[in-house]
């Protein structure tokens, strides 16, 4: 069965595909949002809820080089490699590491602060627009030392966001545990970031902007997408074995958007991080705000609906089974870190994170014109979401876009 196109398709119900039909919607299209499984239903209901608008630093220069030779001797630990898939990660490591150079280093670091800068403006107006203000919280974070060698270590970074203009402030004693009541004593130092912002629950934030869409004409089909082919229009092939056509089409699948990127010809090398969460009852431990372990590449965050435990880092791809007792293991060292913190009844969790080697998402024109691409935020999906759609917006209706897209090209590998 074949249906009259759609104005503009749009491929993945996460938190980008969700913020870019919103926007589309409120520019007067008619837009038609595809997904297997449902509205933020994947990677998009799990992450750690942050709007981190100040963590402008590429992934390549937070630690991870220089911590990577003693996190792989932990499978356990921050960052995780099976062996079997070294050989198919080879390329991307090739790229993740030509980017830690200073010539790449600044050119994304520049490009980074920049769509930061404009996610925290798109943000606060969509909320303002979708009446979901009420879902921001505004506590700060605070990221946290074990001792003068690891702070030392994170003061190059600091110094690059100061240059930015991001506010935070290092403290310890007594200002350490007033900001944190119950801390182990291991920690000795920290770093208060004020204007750090989280969500309520991201999930649910999801599905309140999607109401917000859906207010404004847009539509959802519950399908999975097997394939795609550009023309005068785009065909979509669903996996119920129907067709569908669109005028345009955004590709925001997350993790598998280089899989349809390929049928249109498009060669671009994104991977997948894995990450786990065991999400508790909000009653495990009050936790004020959200904290940062960046020596152990975790994070907890208080959320209305519970406390999530979450992080790390594992290079695996698509298809291999999840490894839960990486989630345990997180929740071992949030229970010494939080000394009474009470691990029964959580629910434990993998999302994918669809990274870039240069930590910079793609937000692009596609090699066929009628085809766009928002996909390949990392870690910062959330963060970067409601830009992206404004971005796309932009490109959607041939208007001058608010930022350089130059370093967020498909092509720029």
């Amino acid at each position: 069965m074949t249906t009259a196109p759609d104005d503009i398709a749009i491929i993945g119900a996460g938190i980008i595909g969700i913020c870019t039909a919103a926007i589309l919607a409120e520019a007067g299209l008619a837009v038609t949002v595809y997904d297997r499984t449902g509205i933020c239903e994947e990677t998009s209901s799990g992450n750690a809820a942050a709007f981190a608008f100040s963590d402008v630093l590429p992934l390549a220069q937070k630690g991870m080089l220089r911590n990577l030779p003693r996190w792989l001797r932990d499978p356990l630990g921050p960052l995780s490699i099976p062996p079997a898939y070294f050989p198919a990660l080879m390329p991307w490591l090739w790229r993740f590491h030509r980017s830690s150079g200073a010539r790449h280093y600044e050119t994304a670091l520049k490009a980074q602060a920049g769509l930061m800068r404009l996610a925290e403006r798109e943000w606060l107006a969509l909320m303002q627009r979708s009446n979901t203000r009420s879902m921001l919280r505004e506590d700060g974070s605070l990221e946290l030392y074990r001792d003068q060698a690891e702070f030392a270590a994170s003061l190059p970074g600091w110094d690059a966001r100061d240059r930015f203009g991001i506010t935070f402030r290092h403290v310890e004693g007594a200002d350490l545990a007033a900001l944190q009541p119950g801390l182990s004593r291991e920690f000795t130092k920290g770093t208060f970031v004020p204007d750090w912002k989280t969500v309520s629950d991201p999930k649910l934030l999801g599905k309140a902007i999607w109401a917000y869409a859906e207010s404004r004409g847009a539509r959802f089909v519950q399908a999975g997408v097997r394939a795609v082919g550009s023309g005068n229009t785009i065909q979509i092939d669903l996996d119920t074995g129907e067709t569908r056509r669109a005028k345009r089409l955004v590709i925001a699948a997350g993790a598998w958007s280089h899989k349809l990127a390929g049928n249109l010809g498009d060669r671009i090398p994104l991977e997948t991080e894995r990450g786990y969460n065991t999400t508790l009852p909000t009653t495990a431990f009050d936790v004020k705000r959200q904290l940062i372990f960046s020596g152990d590449g975790f994070v907890i965050t208080p959320l209305e609906t519970g406390l999530r435990v979450g992080g790390a880092v594992e290079l695996a791809g698509l298809v291999r089974p999840a490894n839960y007792e990486r989630s345990k293991a997180m929740l071992t060292k949030a229970q010494r870190f939080l000394p009474g913190l009470d691990p029964s009844g959580g629910r434990e969790w993998m999302g994918y994170r669809p990274s870039m080697p240069d930590s910079l998402p793609v937000i692009s024109r596609a090699r066929a014109n009628n085809v766009f691409y928002a996909f390949g935020h990392g870690h910062l999906g959330l963060t970067q979401a409601a830009a992206t759609g404004s971005l796309i917006r932009d490109l959607v209706l041939d208007q001058t876009p608010s930022l350089d897209l130059n370093p967020f090209r498909a092509d720029r590998f």
